[in-house]
């Protein structure tokens, strides 16, 4: 397949409607994409509910023995669409020099660039693949793992992987992450004994020790940031009492707080240090660890992605650890990782665009990339 319009592709996948967590006919359109260019594709779902199935799409271009293997990765849900776009989200329409439709900078319009990318890629250049999921944008739990799972099985780890989120800011090609913070949820439960507010002395008011309990962890100051990597934060995203009398002491009183991380704690860790805080107001901590942080170290990897961006875009890109978590967190696991996409100024907004130049851009930079990871230059 040859002269592939990076928009048309992308106008195919945001025409398949795919909120998380996505299935069918996305993944029948990519297939449909990459066969044709010499992938042999393999799909599979993974997981049980609530959470699964999810399914999940690793194509493989076999390169010559001993050679190099690079990874595309990315995904194909999107978040809800909601109300008031001027457009129909799942209806790609062109108007001016934008592509709008859901998934059009996050990520189905990236994802169409490493399509057309791999068609300028010679096939003896190396082992070329696409690390697909339709479970980002959700739980992700048995998306990317269960591909890392797969690949691991197989034998096709790769050495070099991209992931296409959108990292750009202000232009295409301004910004390339690097690493990623973690990030870790929790939720605090405080015990008390109901009774009547004219009779505290019969009661023990957990509110009480629930607003001492956010007031010691608001006063944490976990780091001071570290050379690639903003300081750690701590922050309440809930607070909950559930108690419908007003001459009543409640019983219990809840609170959830977030905490994104970087390389100088761990997950577990913080749980640890928020737990030992909790006990001393009567108080338990359950939590979810969604991921650890990570960082690519700049050197060769990130200098030949900023070689490929500054020929194609003109731009010396800044290298960053800022934003929220991806599917890096956990593709970090099998090589060193880099993200790089388009510009994520209308990311999960309405009427979400693309510049449709910027596709094209993005293609020539990743046939770059690709080529440079596979032959070692």
């Amino acid at each position: 397949m040859t002269g592939l319009d990076t928009a048309t592709l992308a106008e195919r996948l945001i025409a398949c409607p795919s909120v998380t967590p996505a299935a069918g006919l996305v993944f029948d359109c990519l297939e449909a994409m990459l066969e044709p260019l010499g992938f042999v594709v393999h799909r599979f779902s993974a997981g049980d509910a609530p959470d699964g199935p999810v399914e999940n799409l690793f194509a493989l271009r076999q390169g010559p023995s001993g050679s190099r293997h690079f990874a595309f990765a990315g995904h194909l849900d999107v978040v809800p669409p909601g109300e008031g776009w001027v457009s129909a989200p799942f209806a790609p329409e062109r108007r001016g020099d934008l592509l709008y439709g859901r998934g059009a900078v996050d990520m189905k319009g990236a994802i169409a660039a490493m399509v057309t990318a791999a068609a300028q890629v010679p096939a003896d250049a190396g082992t070329l693949s696409f690390v697909i999921t339709g479970d980002e944008e959700g739980p992700a739990r048995f998306g990317t793992v269960s591909l890392i799972e797969h690949m691991r099985a197989s034998g096709q780890v790769p050495d070099l992987c991209l992931v296409g989120e959108p990292t750009s800011v202000h232009r295409l090609g301004d910004m390339v992450k690097i690493g990623r913070r973690g990030s870790v949820n929790m939720w605090l439960t405080v015990k008390g004994s109901q009774g009547h507010v004219a009779y505290p002395h019969l009661a023990d008011n957990p509110c009480r020790k629930l607003v001492a309990l956010l007031a010691e962890l608001n006063a944490l100051r976990l780091d001071e940031g570290t050379d690639w990597f903003q300081a750690s934060n701590l922050e309440v995203t809930d607070i909950e009492v559930g108690n419908p009398a007003h001459n009543v002491i409640p019983g219990e009183a809840r609170a959830r707080i977030s905490i994104r991380f970087n390389d100088l704690h761990s997950g577990q860790g913080l749980v640890d240090r928020v737990s030992a805080i909790a006990a001393r107001h009567d108080g338990t901590v359950r939590a979810a660890i969604s991921g650890e942080s990570f960082l690519t170290a700049p050197g060769a990897f990130s200098d030949l992605v900023a070689v490929a961006i500054a020929a194609e875009a003109g731009v010396v890109p800044d290298l960053s650890t800022t934003g929220g978590t991806s599917d890096a967190r956990f593709l970090k696991a099998l090589c060193p990782v880099i993200e790089f996409g388009l510009c994520n100024a209308t990311m999960h907004k309405t009427d979400e665009a693309v510049a449709l130049a910027d596709l094209d851009v993005l293609a020539r930079i990743y046939a770059r990339i690709a080529r440079a990871a596979l032959l070692g230059g």
